[in-house]
This record gives C-alpha cells, structure tokens and sequence, in this order.
C-alpha cells in the first residue's frame, strides 16, 4: 500500500450518486471515491443500500487497493471523482 494513500472509515451511501462514497487522503489533500450501486451488486450481492454499504466494509482492502490504482494512475472523472467500476 503506498503510504502517501490513505482510506479513512467515512464511507456513506449517497443516494444522488447511488453510489458508496469513500475519502481519501493523497499527501494530505483529500479527493473523492466511489462505486455505484450497480457495480457493488454485481460482484458482491445485495438489492438494498444498507447491503451494498454492509459488502463495501466487507471488501473494504481489495476496493481501497482499486481505489489507490486509479488515484496513482490519475485516472479520475472530470469533476475529480476516482470511480471503481
């Protein structure tokens, strides 16, 4: 893990996104991710938010290891938003 990365516990769903949103600190500055819904259901099950949050803290290393290979690879949106897919 790169430590100049690091994943705070403050996941929440956000229900505009429809998605798990999770922040990170880049060298102490702090930029956005997420996964949908969608994307959480597909590989982990769940037909409910409170279900997708439970698999997200569940999964939480492997999806902040994808997380950190889209941050280090500048592969964000154009709002600045790093989305796992």
């Amino acid at each position: 893990m790169n430590q100049s990365i690091q994943f705070p516990d403050r996941e929440e769903w956000d229900e505009t996104r429809a998605a798990v949103c999770f922040p990170a600190l880049v060298n102490g500055m702090q930029c956005r991710c997420a996964i949908a819904g969608e994307s959480l259901a597909r590989r982990f099950g769940g037909d409910t938010p409170a279900q997708w949050l439970a698999a997200f803290r569940t999964n939480r290393w492997d999806l902040e290891e994808e997380a950190e290979r889209l941050i280090v690879n500048q592969q964000d949106d154009e709002f600045g938003w790093f989305w796992l897919s």
